[in-house]
C-alpha cells in the first residue's frame, strides 16, 4: 500500500511539473520515457521501416516497437499500447505513433487519436500521429518525407517539430513530380515540442537560426524591403546571451550576421532584444527639493537613472559596442532595441514583457509612424512604469536602449 501511495504522488508531481514546465516556459518538459510505435499492414515494404526507425533514432525515441497488422486491427493494437503505457503507472515524455497503410485505407484516424488520447500516462504529455502511405505513386512518398525528415532531425537538433515538419513539407512539395503535392498537419499542442538534445533557445540556436534566416533571404528571387528580429533569452553581466548549458553569445556577433546578407544591403535591419544586459536594478531618481505640500500629496514618480540621455558616436573610438566601425556598410541601416539600459535587468512577469506589450500597443495606435519616433514613445511609456522583479518586493524602473545607425526614415505601413 505504501509503495502504491509513494508510486503516485510521483506520478501526480510528475504530472504537475509537466504542466508548469509547460506554463512558464511555452514548451513541453519530454524529460519521460519517449516511446514510439509502428503500426504497419504487411504490404508495406522493409524499407519504409528501416527509414521509420532511422527518425525514431534522430529523435531520441528508446522505445520503438512494430506492430504488423491490417488496418482493421488497427484500433485494438492501440487499445493494447495505450494499457501497456497505463500499467506502467508512470508518465511518457512524449509518444509517437506511425500509422503505415496502402493509400486511401486510413478513412478515420481520429479513431485511433481518440484512443491514445484517453491514456491516463499521457495527460498533458504530447502524442505525435503519423500517418504515411506506402502505394506506389502516393503523394507524398514516404520515402521523400521521412528521408528529409531524418536529415533535418540531425542537422538541426534545436528546432521544434513544427520547425522541422514545416521545413519537410518545403523539400516534399518542391520535389514532387508533376501537380504539386505537400503533406498537412493539424495540431492542438500548447506548446514548443523540442525533442532535440540541444537547448532549443540557446546562443548557438540563435546564430544558427539567424544563418539559415540570412541563407534563405540570399536565395529569394524576389526583392527584400525590411527584416525583423526579436531575440529573447537570458543575459549575462557583460551584455551576453546566456543559453541553458551557460554557453554565451554577444548580441553584436548576431547583428553582424545578418548584415553580410547580400539581399539585405542598404535595407533597414531591426532587432529587438528581450534580455537582461546585468544585474543593477535601478531604483530611479526623484526631485530632492520639494514643497512640502507637494510630498504630503504626493510623490512624483521617480526616473529611471539611465533616461533622457542621448549619445552620438563620430567615429570608431566613440563606440563601445565591440561591432563593426559605425560608418562602414556593414554598420548602417541597423535598428537595435534593448529592453534594459546597459548592466541593468530587463524585466517581464507571467503576463510578458512590458517592452514587447507596450511596443505592440504604440504600433497598433500608430502603424503609420517613423519607428524611432515610436520606439521613444514606448521607451517613454516603460520609464513610467512602476515595476517588481520575481526576487525584489520593492518598486524598481526600466528604460530602453536604443542604437540606430538608420539613414532613412523607417515607416512600417504607408
Amino acid at each position: 500500500m505504501a509503495f502504491l501511495v509513494s508510486g503516485t504522488l510521483r506520478m501526480a508531481a510528475q504530472i504537475a511539473d509537466a504542466q508548469d514546465s509547460l506554463r512558464r516556459k511555452g514548451k513541453y518538459s519530454v524529460q519521460g520515457p519517449r516511446v514510439a510505435l509502428t503500426l504497419s499492414s504487411p504490404e508495406v515494404s522493409a524499407s519504409t521501416v528501416a527509414l521509420l526507425e532511422s527518425v525514431f533514432q534522430a529523435l531520441g525515441f528508446e522505445s520503438c516497437p512494430r506492430r504488423e497488422a491490417s488496418v482493421q486491427d488497427f484500433l485494438e493494437e492501440l487499445t493494447g499500447f495505450r494499457e501497456q503505457l497505463d500499467a506502467h503507472r508512470a508518465p511518457a515524455g512524449c509518444v509517437l505513433v506511425a500509422l503505415v497503410a496502402p493509400r486511401g485505407q486510413l478513412r478515420q484516424p481520429q479513431k485511433l487519436v481518440r484512443e491514445l488520447s484517453g491514456c491516463e500516462a499521457l495527460r498533458g504529455c504530447p502524442k505525435v500521429f503519423l500517418l504515411l502511405s506506402s502505394a506506389p505513386g502516393a503523394s507524398p512518398k514516404p520515402g521523400t518525407f521521412l528521408t528529409g525528415l531524418s536529415e533535418l532531425c540531425g542537422r538541426c537538433p534545436h528546432w521544434s517539430l513544427l520547425q522541422l515538419l514545416t521545413e519537410v513539407f518545403r523539400r516534399t512539395a518542391g520535389e514532387s513530380s508533376g501537380a504539386a503535392h505537400c503533406p498537412v498537419l493539424r495540431s492542438s499542442l500548447r506548446g514548443a515540442l523540442c525533442l532535440g538534445d540541444v537547448e532549443p533557445w540557446g546562443p548557438e540556436a540563435f546564430q544558427g537560426e539567424l544563418a539559415q534566416f540570412r541563407e534563405r533571404l540570399d536565395t529569394r528571387r524576389s526583392p527584400v524591403s525590411c527584416a525583423l528580429v526579436a531575440l529573447m533569452a537570458h543575459g549575462g553581466p557583460q551584455g551576453q546571451l546566456l543559453g541553458a548549458d551557460g554557453r554565451e553569445v554577444q548580441p553584436e556577433a548576431l547583428v553582424q550576421e545578418l548584415s553580410r546578407c547580400r539581399a539585405l544591403r542598404g535595407r533597414p535591419k531591426i532587432f529587438l532584444l528581450q534580455a537582461c544586459r546585468g544585474g543593477h536594478r535601478d531604483v530611479g531618481l526623484g526631485p530632492t527639493a520639494l514643497p512640502w505640500f507637494w510630498r504630503w500629496l504626493r510623490a512624483p514618480p521617480a526616473t529611471p537613472s539611465h533616461a533622457d540621455v542621448l549619445q552620438i558616436y563620430a567615429d570608431a573610438q566613440g563606440s563601445s559596442s565591440g561591432g563593426p566601425t559605425p560608418g562602414s556598410c556593414d554598420q548602417a541601416d541597423i535598428l537595435v532595441a534593448y529592453a534594459a539600459a546597459e548592466g541593468c535587468v530587463a524585466y517581464r512577469d507571467e503576463k510578458g514583457s512590458d517592452f514587447i506589450q507596450t511596443l505592440v500597443e504604440v504600433l497598433r495606435a500608430a502603424p503609420e509612424g517613423d519607428l524611432l519616433e515610436l520606439l521613444t514613445e514606448v521607451n517613454q511609456r516603460v520609464c513610467e512604469l512602476d515595476v517588481r522583479g520575481p526576487d525584489c518586493s520593492e518598486s524598481r524602473k526600466a528604460c530602453l536602449e536604443i542604437r540606430s545607425s538608420l539613414r532613412r526614415r523607417l515607416c512600417l505601413q504607408a
